[in-house]
């Protein structure tokens, strides 16, 4: 036991880190198969743009940020407590933060496929025309992963803007924290790299909030239609239903009418034979 702590423990972090970032490939890869073309193109901007620019490019622009922002003192503290001030949360751990807390509800989706493929083995039946077909209750599951996502990717907006004063990061930033002895300036490293990969962000983020949208209308707009169709078919089928029976009932006696009197001459039996009926004067 103490062999296997120690030979878990000895990874690493690089590839415990690939190996998070892997699973959150395969969770998106398996939702692959049950979006619409919307989806599939969401699920491509989050895998090129956002995840792998994440994991080549980006980790290595912050990998030293604390060490490298620098102010103009030596004061003991000065500099944490002012990096601490400008950066409560590091913005790429709050950009990896932002593709977890994302692409975690696809994973409904997922859930979902596996339940239905789960209760036709356990029922050992055919319970579903196809268990990845987008109606009902996956549908609204689906329905209910964009508005996940796209609440999310507001909400991480919200947060770049509130935490770091908008979409910027500046070169120089003053700070009289205290224990600062007075107002003192402080450098931020890299601050033109680290600019771009946050338009990179927010551009992308943007993004996958009107595919998101777009696709949400989408599915509503189909599905709204089909059921308008479908209920104008019933309606069709049950009018048809109430003439061919109606038609059925007129045909079974031939009446005749003469001034106050109603004669009801013959009628016509199921096996094909003509009886006389019943005369009715008034």
């Amino acid at each position: 036991m103490m062999a296997i702590c120690c030979s878990t423990s000895s990874f690493p972090l690089s590839e415990v880190e690939a190996m998070s970032w892997s699973f959150l490939r395969d969770v998106l890869s398996g939702v692959n198969k049950y979006s619409t073309g919307i989806g599939r193109i969401w699920l491509a901007i989050v895998f090129i743009f956002r995840l792998l620019v994440y994991v080549v490019a980006a980790e290595q622009v912050w990998k030293d940020e604390q060490k490298e922002f620098e102010c103009n003192i030596r004061q003991p503290g000065c500099e944490n407590v002012c990096f601490d001030y400008f950066f409560p949360v590091s913005q790429v751990r709050l950009w990896a933060l932002q593709l977890i807390m994302v692409s975690t509800p696809s994973l409904l989706v997922v859930l979902h496929v596996a339940y239905r493929e789960s209760r036709e083995k356990r029922h050992r039946k055919k319970l579903y025309k196809d268990p990845g077909s987008m109606d009902g209750g996956l549908l609204c599951t689906y329905l209910i992963s964009l508005l996940s996502k796209t609440g999310f990717e507001l909400g991480f907006l919200f947060l770049f803007y509130k935490l770091y004063g908008g979409f910027n990061v500046p070169r120089l930033v003053k700070c009289d924290m205290s224990p600062c002895p007075n107002t003192v300036d402080c450098y931020i490293s890299k601050p033109t790299e680290k600019k771009v990969f946050l338009y990179i962000v927010v551009v992308t983020s943007s993004l996958c909030i009107i595919l998101n949208v777009i696709e949400l209308t989408y599915l509503v707009f189909k599905y709204s239609i089909k059921c308008c169709f479908r209920g104008y078919i019933e309606r069709v089928q049950e009018s048809k239903r109430e003439d061919k029976k109606s038609s059925s009932v007129n045909h079974n006696g031939t009446t005749l009418f003469q001034g106050n009197d109603e004669v009801t001459i013959f009628g016509i039996q199921g096996d094909g034979r003509i009886l006389p009926t019943s005369q009715q004067q008034e």
